[in-house]
């Protein structure tokens, strides 16, 4: 779990979704907080952000393994959701989240103080991933 210590912190969220027929852009604004959870095992993830005039609040829990060198990512919402992903890196060290339905490439930029996303989901409940939303964080504390 020590290659999430990049990411331990409180951050600056935002972004905007992408337009789509029938769908216009959303604006998101919020916070992020990547704390260790109990014996530095697990990290708890904390989301509360805007996205146009909807509250989104999600807790998530990192890092049970999942026998693949993955960790899962579990996460519960303001609305009663809850969802079930995969966290690896990339050879490069980006972080990449899958799920069934949503995946993304996240980027800790090299200043530690900065990092980006790049969001895709399935629309069509089949195979094809589109663009879905552009995140950018900022280090708070």
């Amino acid at each position: 779990m020590r290659d999430w210590e990049p990411l331990i912190g409180s951050w600056s969220s935002s972004g905007r979704t992408v337009e789509r027929p029938g769908e216009p852009a959303v604006e998101i604004a919020g916070t992020d907080v990547y704390a260790w959870g109990p014996g530095r095992r697990f990290v708890l993830h904390t989301v509360e952000v805007r996205m146009g005039q909807e509250r989104v609040e999600v807790h998530e829990v990192i890092g049970e393994p999942d026998g693949d060198g993955a960790v899962l990512m579990r996460s519960f919402d303001g609305h009663g959701g809850t969802a079930l992903m995969r966290a690896s890196q990339d050879p490069a060290g980006a972080w990449l989240f899958t799920g069934p339905s949503e995946r993304a490439r996240l980027e800790v930029g090299r200043d530690g103080r900065s990092m980006a996303a790049i969001w895709e989901r399935r629309t069509d409940g089949g195979t094809t991933w589109e663009p879905w939303m552009d995140m950018s964080f900022r280090r708070t504390s």
